[in-house]
């Protein structure tokens, strides 16, 4: 059975020695692979694309120390699957209680963007997680890509799962996928992805993983 997470994983060279390069530009960051965060039994796992640069991969937590955690954690408090509003740092006490936040591809890539052969490379670990899901269980993708890569986890067919902002895809296993808009800055400043949305696309897989 294949690891959920490897600490030390250098299967993607390029995005390896650019680890290597940041740690050496940030020595106080985490500037590895980040594993996944929250509730080990919940039924809710929530999916994003990749740690941040002066985020997760500077603090070594999904979302922590960037702009699209701000609205991520907010919104799980709000909905009580969080214990606080704001996630600082790995040691800052923070819970979630009945959901998991994970990523598609566990290390930073450059200009947060990593090529298609990577997010295939990382998908065996994030298979795992999805095997581990509790059923029945329920799959927050945040982001086509995040969509994507869950997809294929699954063993899905693509072209049969069109990926749509709220749009909700009952798969075997008893699983079910709901998209939702990244919550990054570019989407929340445009308002392509509005607070409101977001709290309901949130609410939604909450309430069905319950």
């Amino acid at each position: 059975m294949t690891e959920t997470f490897d600490l030390d994983c250098r299967r993607c060279p390029r995005l390896a020695d650019h680890l290597d390069s940041v740690r050496r530009a940030h020595p106080g960051y985490h500037a590895r692979p980040v594993p996944a965060f929250g509730d080990p039994d919940a039924r809710l796992l929530i999916v994003g694309l990749a740690p941040g640069l002066h985020g997760a991969n500077a603090t070594g937590r999904p979302f922590t120390g960037d702009y699209a955690g701000i609205l991520l954690y907010e919104t799980l408090h709000a909905l009580d699957l969080a214990s606080a509003p704001e996630s600082v740092s790995v040691d800052d006490g923070l819970r979630l209680v009945g959901c998991r936040i994970t990523n598609a591809v566990k290390c930073l890539p450059p200009q947060n963007k990593p090529t298609t052969a990577e997010v295939r490379a990382c998908n065996a670990f994030l298979a795992a997680e999805l095997e581990r899901l509790p059923r029945p269980g329920v799959i927050l993708a945040l982001g086509r890509i995040a969509h994507d890569a869950v997809l294929r986890a699954l063993g899905e067919k693509l072209s049969a799962h069109d990926f749509g902002h709220a749009a909700e895809h009952r798969l075997p296993g008893g699983l079910t996928l709901i998209d939702s808009y990244h919550c990054s800055r570019y989407n929340t400043q445009t308002r392509r992805l509005t607070e409101p949305m977001f709290r309901e696309v949130v609410a939604r897989a909450r309430n069905l993983a319950r």
